[in-house]
């Protein structure tokens, strides 16, 4: 048995074996579980002096049952289904990865981009449904010289500017924690988020899930769009207010949307933003690859092994005064 016990919550891999090297040469035995709901991890928690976490709800509850938790570490960038603030009141060491799937993201959205301009979701059900016609792909516009609009500038949207840049797009970038030279370096103009969703013909949504991003993207927002743009997001799906956009593709204030993320996963079959044409939505994949799976899982792991064992964390999320090592029960 290890000196600590590592519960993984619930996981999407086809094995744990990377986890579980990791920890048992830290000394950490790891158990598994596949919950979803707030009174599974209730019952479970308690045991284990870290938690593995994907898309389990780790609440305020759930935190105060984990009495020998030391670190949460999630497997993702976003960390919006873990209580921060509940587990830096109790000590506990909050992780996240970031820089797993930069590239995977941005290629996902940039193929999005690149299926909005050259409509090839919406022609290709059209050439499905026995029609083999050109002029329904009318109007499209050669890419270079069109505006890419970046929501959030951060490792993702610098990489997707870079693509975009040697495609012949010019890039716009609204971040409120970033100055113009930081963007400039990287390639886009900073602009506020009004002039962006005006002049930008592909707004890209890359910001994190938080109080102030849900719901950034609302009516106003979208009505602020040109009629022939698309909105892309490969963020979260709250940060888009779903009713608005469903009234905005409806009424014409934008051109459609390709969408990664959607408030509620999995929609339903009757989810209305599936009988647009104009829209293309992809089951939350845009973070995948074999290779990123990979180095998320080694990198969560190593997160875990480093806080239990007295290391500080590569990835914190919160500042929790010095955690320390502690032994298992």
């Amino acid at each position: 048995m290890g000196r600590w016990t590592v519960l993984v919550t619930d996981y999407v891999f086809p094995s744990l074996e990377i986890e579980r090297a990791v920890l048992q040469a830290a000394g950490a035995e790891l158990v598994a579980m596949q919950a979803r709901s707030e009174a599974e991890l209730v019952e479970a928690v308690a045991p284990a002096d870290g938690l593995l976490v994907c898309y389990a709800p780790v609440t305020r509850r759930v935190v105060e049952r984990a009495e020998h938790c030391r670190v949460i570490a999630r497997y993702g960038i976003g960390v919006d289904n873990v209580d921060v603030a509940a587990a830096t009141e109790r000590g506990i060491v909050v992780t996240n990865v970031p820089d797993y799937c930069i590239e995977e993201v941005s290629d996902h959205a940039l193929a999005l981009l690149l299926a909005c301009a050259r409509k090839v979701a919406f022609l290709d059900r059209r050439v499905r449904a026995g029609r083999w016609e050109a002029r329904d792909a009318v109007p499209i516009r050669r890419l270079s010289g069109q505006v890419l609009g970046l929501v959030g500038f951060g490792r993702i949207p610098r990489l997707l500017a870079a693509k975009a840049r040697a495609l012949g797009l010019t890039v716009l970038a609204y971040d409120p924690y970033l100055d113009a030279a930081t963007c400039e370096a990287h390639g886009a103009r900073k602009v506020e988020l009004g002039e962006l969703l005006g002049a930008a013909d592909f707004v890209s949504v890359h910001a994190p899930l938080t109080p102030q991003t849900r719901g950034l993207i609302g009516e106003a927002e979208l009505r602020r769009m040109k009629p022939t743009a698309y909105l892309i997001n490969t963020a979260r799906g709250p940060i888009v207010h779903e009713a608005a956009l469903l009234r905005a593709l409806a009424e014409g204030w934008i051109a459609g949307a390709a969408l990664d993320v959607l408030e509620a996963e999995p929609p339903g079959a009757a989810h209305p933003l599936l009988d647009f044409p104009q829209v293309i939505i992809t089951p939350h994949v845009a973070f995948y690859s074999e290779e990123s799976l990979q180095e998320l899982q080694r990198k969560a792991a190593e997160e875990v092994a480093r806080v239990l064992t007295g290391q500080p964390p590569r990835y914190p999320v919160n500042f929790v005064q010095a955690p320390g090592a502690r032994g298992g029960s």
